[in-house]
């Protein structure tokens, strides 16, 4: 008579009962989650970034204020985003009929960027040393028309492509 010895089958209420918890699965997804977070940031963020400098709160001090030839006035470039059109005003005086936008909308209801950049090639050859333009917009105004309006401002949109006004910041209205 021969004596088998065989292994008793575990139930799987016994298994539960054991104690022991298998989390290498686990591990497996926590790390490809970490490592796809991590990816998938560091992409995104050089697709965020806009070359803007926002407003200082200070006076300027005396090594970085420029020096200004007193002879030429000084501009303060602002350009809103309406529903209207465009309004372009300097420092104390509105470019265009009081109420109404400087580069008013086309007849299809969309921004004319090509004449906004028109405008600012009149007042950068008016203006030379000036860099800076502050950007305004309603809270409707869709993004593509706050990035195409400060795409207008900030050079020209021929293929000679000269820096106007490169020193954006942007405002609310």
């Amino acid at each position: 008579m021969a004596f088998y010895y065989s292994r008793r089958k575990l139930k799987p209420r016994e298994e539960e009962e054991s104690g022991e918890l298998n989390i290498v699965p686990y591990l497996d997804i926590l790390m490809n989650l970490i490592l796809f977070m991590l990816l998938s940031i560091n992409g995104l963020a050089a697709f965020g970034i806009v070359n803007v400098s926002a407003p200082s709160y200070g006076g300027p001090s005396t090594s970085v204020a420029p020096e200004q030839n007193p002879d030429q006035p000084k501009l303060t470039l602002s350009v809103l985003i309406s529903k209207k059109g465009h309004f372009v005003n300097s420092e104390n005086t509105i470019l265009g009929k009081e109420g109404e936008p400087t580069i008013p909308l086309k007849a299809d209801g969309a921004y004319d960027y090509a004449a906004l950049n028109a405008q600012m090639v009149k007042i950068k050859s008016a203006f030379p040393t000036e860099t800076k333009v502050i950007v305004g917009a309603d809270p409707e105004t869709p993004y593509d028309a706050l990035i195409q309006t400060m795409d207008a401002v900030r050079e020209t949109q021929d293929k000679t492509h000269r820096v106007l006004f490169p020193d954006v910041t942007l405002g609310a209205m």
